[in-house]
């Protein structure tokens, strides 16, 4: 979900409360705060040796000891508005950072919206070879692929 998606839906539903679903079904606990949002910038070089460069605009999620705190809309508007003179491309992708045992990120995949609250359901994020062209590896290449990028018959790494 992009910034602007994702501002226009808070907008929208202004007194409803933020509900996050995890990619294996499980809630996010519904007293969680927003503790940072932040611009992350990866400049890196793949594989095939193609300079690249992501921006993403990445929401710090944290489960305090307040099991009555609610997140509304109107509050997550307000921590946007904070963060407007470095989220200037509001076409950058929306990711939330939480931690459950390990420190992870995830894509907004899709949203509802119920009479109560906005539901945001989170996706895995994968790994991938970028350059499978150089790699002699087929576009879209099975999850489990033996043949690695990286081998030494490889025009890559």
């Amino acid at each position: 979900m992009k910034i602007i998606e994702f501002k226009n839906l808070l907008t929208a539903n202004d007194s409803k409360q933020l509900q996050l679903i995890l990619p294996n079904g499980n809630q996010v606990p519904v007293s969680f705060h927003i503790t940072e949002i932040g611009l992350v910038h990866k400049t890196f070089i793949d594989c095939g040796g193609t300079l690249r460069d992501i921006k993403t605009c990445q929401l710090q999620i944290w489960v305090g000891a307040d099991a009555d705190h609610r997140l509304e809309a109107s509050k997550a508007k307000k921590i946007f508005k904070k963060a407007e003179s470095f989220l200037v491309d509001e076409e950058m992708s929306v990711e939330i950072e939480y931690e459950d045992l390990l420190i992870s990120q995830y894509n907004i995949i899709q949203h509802q919206v119920s009479d109560s609250a906005i539901i945001l359901h989170l996706g895995v994020k994968h790994t991938d070879c970028l350059a499978k062209e150089l790699c002699g590896l087929p576009a879209v290449s099975p999850k489990n692929e033996s043949k690695s990028c990286c081998g030494s018959d490889s025009n890559c790494c």
